[in-house]
């Protein structure tokens, strides 16, 4: 089997900046198994796997995985998958209009195509759930987690707590960018904090963010347990945050800078509008080739 994938990095406007994501182009014929391998062999944070949808009138069904299992949601797999299909123009044979309607786990994802003129830029998409708050979460285990101290978290805006607009994460608020950019992941720590949380059987994705003006946070994802040490930019968090914050009356748009630290800089845009939570975003093409099984 010879299957052609594209690689693009996500929430940027220049290569090798943003969350790197590989687009299986045609996934028919693949197993399960198959694609757990395939996101193991590229060992990005999320892949994608593109098959036929159920309903004909979406345009695709859409399987992400992360190097150790099946996700039912993410945020910048849907952004660049959006734009790969787009600058494709077609998708397993059919054209791809401006508006497309992925198929997942945790429901319809809707994307809108950003465009500069002709040209693809990026892409939007709606969360297929509104926000759903889960329970606090003592801090102790979660400063743990990340290298520092309990009394370095900050509750201004919310406790820690478990959120979601489709992906369990659990979120916790930092009082400065000096504290945020001291953090550093124990996979040990994550481990034991993934066992005693009440995550409901979730992995433990731990987003830690701090203001740094009016609409705009700095951001840190860890995902250790699931082989995502640290992750460049993650789309799903960055809704749950905003929705989570315009919900306490700060503000329905939200700018999240991530992957500083790890010198991939992303830029994530998200919009609250009632119920309704977006995440947008620039893209950029880096490679493409043919997987041989």
């Amino acid at each position: 089997m010879r299957i052609p994938f594209v690689t693009v990095d996500v929430f940027t406007d220049r290569p090798f900046g943003g969350n790197p994501l590989a687009v299986i182009l045609d996934a028919r014929g693949l197993s399960d198994a198959q694609m757990q391998a395939i996101a193991r062999e590229f060992n990005y944070s999320e892949q994608t796997f593109v098959l036929p949808p159920e309903n004909p009138a979406h345009t695709a069904r859409v399987r992400i995985f992360n190097p150790t299992a099946e996700m039912p949601f993410a945020g910048h797999p849907n952004v660049g998958t959006a734009y790969v299909l787009a600058r494709a123009g077609t998708v397993l044979g059919q054209p791809v209009g401006d508006a497309l309607v992925f198929e997942e786990g945790a429901g319809a994802v809707r994307a809108e195509v950003l465009r500069d003129g002709a040209n693809v830029v990026g892409a939007r998409i709606a969360t297929p759930q509104p926000l759903d708050l889960g329970p606090e979460v003592p801090v102790a285990p979660l400063a743990a987690c990340v290298g520092l101290p309990p009394d370095a978290f900050s509750a201004v805006a919310h406790p820690p707590r478990v959120a979601s607009v489709g992906l369990t994460q659990v979120f916790a608020e930092l009082p400065d960018l000096a504290t945020l950019v001291a953090a550093r992941p124990d996979p040990s720590a994550f481990a034991a904090a993934e066992a005693a949380l009440p995550l409901g059987g979730a992995a433990l994705l731990l987003h830690i963010w701090t203001r740094t003006g009016s609409g705009t946070v700095r951001a840190r994802m860890f995902g250790p347990t699931i082989g995502v040490p640290e992750d460049p930019a993650t789309g799903s968090a960055a809704g749950a945050l905003g929705a989570l914050l315009a919900a306490r009356g700060e503000g329905t748009d939200l700018v999240i800078e991530q992957g500083i630290e790890m010198g991939r800089p992303s830029r994530i845009e998200v919009a609250v509008r009632g119920a309704a939570v977006t995440i947008a975003g620039p893209c950029v093409p880096v490679m493409e080739g043919v997987l041989t099984l």
